[in-house]
């Protein structure tokens, strides 16, 4: 059966939105796992404007994508992940989340982070990027994304995968706590051809 987990988010009514005009949505990093070497084409129609991406990015991304997730483009380089970066003004929903301290952070999202689906591979890169912005901070409030992300940069790949994981984090630096409904999170599975996807986004 076919499943698309946004962030193994359960979704509920936007309550709170948080936005920060033209900011910048960082890092996506987009995993490719198939069962067998495969040839695919990953498209990105993304609301907004790509700042960077890597392999360069024209009409897709076309690579032979291997189980262990190697990429290797027409011109025989190979990658470990798809890479972009993009400005857009998308509002955020902070309806629930986490307040987390900022000493905390580290251990937050590696607990988290697994139980949302991603392996230590993928949470460990996660956190290499984020955690030095997050750590020194007294606070920060975060919460995974589910609709309003995958609503500004829609993902198409062919062949269409089996199971696909997006994990977008949109957070904030807080000098105070903040009371915020906890997430809840659907259990993942991996099935078939799996494409995995993680980024975020630091609000003001």
């Amino acid at each position: 059966m076919k499943r698309l987990l946004t962030g193994g988010l359960t979704a509920m009514l936007v309550l709170l939105l948080s936005g920060c005009g033209d900011q910048k949505d960082e890092k996506p990093l987009i995993y490719l796992y198939p069962e067998e070497a495969t040839e695919v084409l990953a498209q990105l129609d993304y609301d907004g404007e790509l700042t960077v991406t890597y392999p360069a990015y024209e009409d897709g991304w076309a690579v032979t994508a291997y189980p262990d997730g190697t990429l290797v483009d027409a011109e025989g380089k190979e990658y470990s992940y798809l890479f972009w970066e993009g400005s857009s003004d998308t509002e955020y929903d902070f309806s629930e989340g986490f307040c987390v301290a900022g000493e905390d952070t580290a251990a937050f999202l590696q607990e988290t982070l697994a139980e949302i689906g991603l392996t230590p591979r993928e949470y460990n890169e996660f956190i290499v990027y984020w955690l030095p912005r997050m750590q020194g901070n007294a606070y920060n409030l975060i919460s995974f994304q589910s609709d309003r992300y995958t609503e500004t940069a829609r993902l198409t790949i062919e062949p269409e995968p089996d199971s696909v994981l997006r994990v977008f984090m949109a957070w904030k630096p807080l000098e105070v706590p903040q009371e915020i409904t906890p997430q809840t999170f659907a259990q993942f599975e991996r099935d078939g051809f799996t494409v995995v996807e993680w980024g975020g986004c630091e609000l003001p």
